[in-house]
């Protein structure tokens, strides 16, 4: 029996590439989305196409409070396998930084994820199966000076991960977060090419990482090959940090 998927953020470089990834591998998708319903839409028609699996899109926002029960009210069913991927950075000093930037950043990386974890396990614990995969980033592990708002905020996706692998490990569900470093998406459109040379210098292995490496680790994580695997922060930074 196929199982169902639902990635927030599906819009998105590493959301569409997870839904792919996931598709291809035999899953139903619920792609939800914020703004961009085109992408979404017409991400969905592919895969359908493609792989022949059911897809269903959900629009919220989840940058606001309440909006995780939106979300969840618009779902047709609890999906086996929740992808909590919705993000955006912010870049700024700690002094600049106005208060209902905080709110929104704090909501959609920290609050919503919860919330939207906390209305879903019910179904996972009573079917005594699931998986919950956060994409967090590199910034949660290391800190990163003018973004120490993203850095806190992903930094506390990683210790929700940790504590969450441990609570629902007695009913079969596990909890892993991905960190992906340098990656290529449109987060990164606002660096110069001279911007992203110096960058792919800093890195080991010399190079961005692309969606699909990201999607391939998230698929690891919900899959049998890491059946022995929870509660664990997967880096997968081409060697920037370790």
């Amino acid at each position: 029996m196929s199982r169902w998927a639902l990635i927030t953020g599906a819009s998105g470089g590493i959301g569409q590439a997870a839904a792919k990834k996931l598709a291809h591998e035999g899953c139903h998708v619920m792609l939800h989305y914020y703004q961009n319903e085109q992408a979404a839409v017409r991400l969905a028609a592919h895969l359908e196409e493609a792989y022949h699996i059911q897809t269903h899109v959900v629009q919220a926002d989840l940058a606001k409070t309440g909006g995780a029960d939106e979300l969840v009210s618009r779902l047709p069913l609890c999906p086996d396998i929740l992808v909590l991927n919705s993000g955006k950075s912010h870049v700024g000093l700690v002094t600049d930084t106005e208060k209902a930037v905080l709110a929104s950043m704090v909501q959609l990386h920290v609050t919503s994820p919860y919330e939207l974890t906390q209305a879903l396990l019910p179904a996972m614990i009573q079917k005594k199966a699931g998986h919950i995969i956060v994409v967090s980033s590199i910034w949660g592990e290391t800190g990163a000076s003018c973004e120490v708002l993203y850095s806190m905020v992903k930094g506390a996706q990683n210790a929700f991960i940790k504590g969450l692998a441990k609570e629902l490990a007695p009913s079969g569900i596990r909890a892993n977060a991905v960190s992906p470093g340098a990656v290529k998406t449109d987060m990164m459109k606002s660096f110069t090419q001279e911007d992203i040379a110096m960058l792919e210098e800093e890195i080991p292995l010399g190079r961005l990482a692309s969606p699909e490496e990201i999607a391939d680790v998230i698929w690891f994580l919900a899959s049998k090959q890491s059946s022995y695997i929870t509660g664990q922060i997967l880096s997968v930074n081409g060697g920037w940090y370790c």
